[in-house]
């Protein structure tokens, strides 16, 4: 027997990497050799003393009931520290942090919390899909803000002044930013703080690029008035190499994280103990250790700019993250060049369009994957 599907789902599309990597598959079934580079999941080992923390406390027969929603104190006071350390931001461990079982929950929570029906949520074009479709979800409509290279993909202020934002409740912002990689600049949180407050817009700043390939890493919590309007996103699925342990937090003032904990609270429980302990692990390592991490990137990513020369792309070399967004040549579509890549030369990398419409004429490398594998894609395509 069918039943037919709530409305909420009739504008909302299967998440591209989901019906992709299907086709993907399909191939390698067939038995093509296809090298992924598409998708943004760190392939190295989380760090050895985050191992030992999950497998010690996983021995302990009293750890594998329920947690607490909020996590325990000393996961909290470690995020606390870690983001004095990092960030030069004070939160208060007891009520301004919300561990989430991975920070793509949060954008659900957040939106569950704070939006109405036929309200209004400001999103980045080019920007994470998620934000989109979990607006409609909640049957909010979403409002898409453009980000050009002409701009270094950063918002214009003087634009979004001018629209009509009696409806928006929620800014979404992306800092270092996905797809591109573009790294904020104190300006800019500045400038989004003063636009926020101005309108009573909530500020939401997912942050969790920003110590890959990264040498100055930002905060939005770090400037002045920003606990008043805005809340971040962070994550330790791409700084630890903890994507499958779902490790996130949201973080700002009180009675916003309130909000969110009576959304959480109803929907989830609480994240394991032996993840909380591997977490507090990755979240106390030595500066050290992620610069270990980056030098392999480092040499990852400049392999992928040899390979983004050979197919005539441009690219900045000033970007961050697990990416590289490159600009495709003049007069072919970001889906034509990825299917030729896939099919001619066994390669799947990701079109810009999957971002939104300013991502068309441009493409998107993932350097999550083994060196000698991109090294093959050079060969590949040269």
């Amino acid at each position: 027997m069918k039943f037919e599907k709530a409305n909420r789902l009739k504008n909302v599309e299967e998440y591209y990497f989901s019906t992709k990597l299907k086709e993907v598959r399909s191939l390698i079934s067939e038995g093509k050799p296809i090298i992924n580079l598409g998708i943004g999941s760190p392939d190295l080992q989380p760090p050895q003393e985050v191992i030992e923390a999950i497998s010690k406390a996983s021995l302990n027969p009293n750890n594998h009931g329920y947690q607490s929603y909020q996590g325990i104190p000393e996961l909290r006071e470690s995020i606390s520290k870690f983001y004095e350390k990092h960030y030069n931001v004070r939160l208060d461990k007891d009520h301004e942090i919300l561990p989430l079982m991975g920070s793509k929950e949060g954008i659900l929570h957040i939106s569950m919390a704070f939006l109405n029906k036929g309200d209004q949520v400001l999103i980045p074009n080019p920007g994470y899909p998620t934000y989109t479709s979990v607006t409609k979800l909640v049957e909010a409509e979403p409002i898409f803000y453009n980000l050009t290279e002409e701009n270094n993909w950063l918002p214009y202020c003087n634009v979004l002044e001018k629209m009509d934002l009696s409806k928006v409740k929620i800014m979404w912002v992306n800092y270092p930013h996905m797809p591109t990689g573009t790294n904020p600049t104190d300006e800019l949180f500045e400038k989004l703080i003063s636009f926020a407050k101005k309108h009573q817009i909530l500020l939401v700043n997912d942050n969790p690029y920003s110590f890959i390939l990264n040498d100055n890493p930002k905060s939005i919590l770090a400037f002045k008035g920003a606990k008043e309007i805005a809340i971040e996103l962070n994550s330790l699925s791409k700084t630890f190499n903890m994507a499958g342990w779902r490790v996130g937090m949201v973080l700002g003032n009180e009675e916003h994280l309130k909000s969110i904990l009576q959304v959480k609270s109803n929907m989830d429980s609480g994240m394991y103990f032996g993840i909380q302990k591997g977490a507090i692990a990755a979240l106390n390592l030595p500066i050290e250790w992620l610069k270990s991490i980056n030098d392999i990137y480092a040499k990852r990513r400049e392999i992928v700019w040899e390979i983004c020369d050979v197919l005539q792309c441009s690219y900045d070399k000033n970007s961050s993250g697990l990416f590289v967004w490159a600009k495709i040549p003049e007069g072919r579509s970001s889906n034509e060049f990825t299917d030729k890549l896939l099919y001619d030369n066994d390669v799947f990398v990701a079109p810009g369009t999957v971002f939104g419409e300013n991502g068309e004429g441009y493409i998107r490398f993932s350097i999550c994957i083994a060196e000698e594998k991109i090294q093959e894609v050079l060969t590949r395509v040269s």
